[in-house]
């Protein structure tokens, strides 16, 4: 293939869109039927303010500060 052959088309365009159309239909099936009102609540779920100490976060916080404090209590004793 020494020269570039003008002969030689290869027209991809029509792949494109048709590859372009099954994934839109695979995207529509696997959608849930009320796909707005899913997306509404998870939006709403990730607008939430998270708190500083949400859930187990305060618990953790509270095990960490003890054993640092043990720690520190074994050493200056």
């Amino acid at each position: 293939m020494d020269a570039f052959d003008p002969e030689i088309r290869i027209d991809i365009r029509d792949r494109v869109r048709a590859h372009g159309a099954r994934q839109v239909a695979i995207a529509r099936l696997n959608a849930p039927a009320d796909w707005e009102g899913a997306l509404r609540h998870a939006l709403a779920q990730h607008r939430e303010p998270v708190t500083i100490f949400h859930g187990s976060d305060l618990r953790l916080f509270v095990q960490s500060f003890l054993i640092f404090f043990t720690a520190t209590m074994m050493f200056l004793i």
